[in-house]
């Protein structure tokens, strides 16, 4: 039987010192970020549009596309899921279906943004935002939608970039009284804006780290100081998987064959433990009657 997933992830952020939350693409990142002991895994938007479709990240994964992943992440770790669900994929009544859909599939967490659909990444350029009172009404719809009282609503907004800090955090506070549980003022571009966020805002704040993006990269612990209450770096993972994935299939383009003791790649045995092969070894032994 799982823990109480929700109540756990709750508790953390009330914590404020900085859950390190990396993003997974798939359930198999999932299953790493869990195997070198992190708390915490999210679903990222961006990472599965890169991952599923070879596309940036401009709105163009479905919400069964995302039902799907977040089933199979749920399935694949024992840890609290935020899921990324961009903007919630219309208007108040799809934030709704998308809460009730994405907490059926396993979510712990839900993170909407107030970005006009469709969305573009928060550290890409010419960003939209919707009406204030829009955003108020999807908040508002995904804290009725949800089942279990302890499920989060992250509301984000990308207003920063759009209309000035002090209208993102007019923003964030509109989506407090709204009823969200944690906000998120998107893209940051100093350490003095990055420092007033969680002395403005009385719920947990997330302080997303993009690497080669417009927030300054700061330690955990310099974040934690600060009141943060998550750490995002979303896509940290699958940066680092492309780099792998170049570097071992240029020495493969370049020597015509790579050994299992090149440093870049897994062994055979690391990929069939992180699969849990084994496991399933034993549950064939057991259903199919072998000694």
């Amino acid at each position: 039987m799982r823990p109480n997933l929700v109540k756990i992830l709750r508790a953390k952020l009330l914590e404020r010192r900085g859950l390190l939350v990396p993003g997974a693409a798939n359930a198999l990142a999932a299953r790493v970020i869990e195997d070198l002991g992190f708390e915490a895994v999210y679903l990222s938007g961006a990472g599965l549009t890169n991952s599923l479709w070879g596309l940036p990240d401009l709105g163009f994964v479905s919400l069964t596309e995302l039902a799907q992943h977040t089933a199979a992440i749920r399935e694949a770790v024992n840890l609290p899921l935020i899921v990324d669900a961009d903007t919630g994929f219309g208007n108040a009544l799809n934030v709704r279906h998308c809460v009730r859909v994405l907490e059926r599939a396993g979510a712990d967490a839900i993170q909407i943004e107030d970005q006009i659909m469709p969305k573009k990444c928060g550290h890409f350029a010419n960003k939209s935002v919707i009406p204030i009172d829009e955003m108020d009404g999807k908040i508002k719809a995904a804290v009725d939608a949800r089942v279990c009282a302890d499920f989060v609503i992250i509301a984000r907004t990308d207003a920063l970039a759009v209309e000035g800090f002090e209208a993102a955090i007019e923003r964030a506070q509109r989506y407090i009284e709204a009823g969200a549980d944690v906000t998120f003022v998107e893209a940051p571009e100093s350490i003095n804006l990055m420092r007033d966020i969680p002395r403005r805002l009385a719920v947990p704040q997330v302080v997303n780290i993009v690497v080669g993006g417009k927030t300054p990269v700061l330690t955990q612990k310099e974040l934690a100081a600060m009141g943060f209450g998550l750490v995002l770096y979303a896509n940290v993972a699958l940066q680092g998987a492309i780099a792998g994935m170049q570097q071992a299939l240029a020495h493969l383009k370049h020597d015509g064959r790579v050994e299992e003791t090149n440093t870049y790649i897994a062994t055979f045995a690391e990929r069939q433990r992180l699969v849990k092969k084994s496991f399933y070894d034993q549950l064939d032994n057991k259903y199919g009657g072998k000694s």
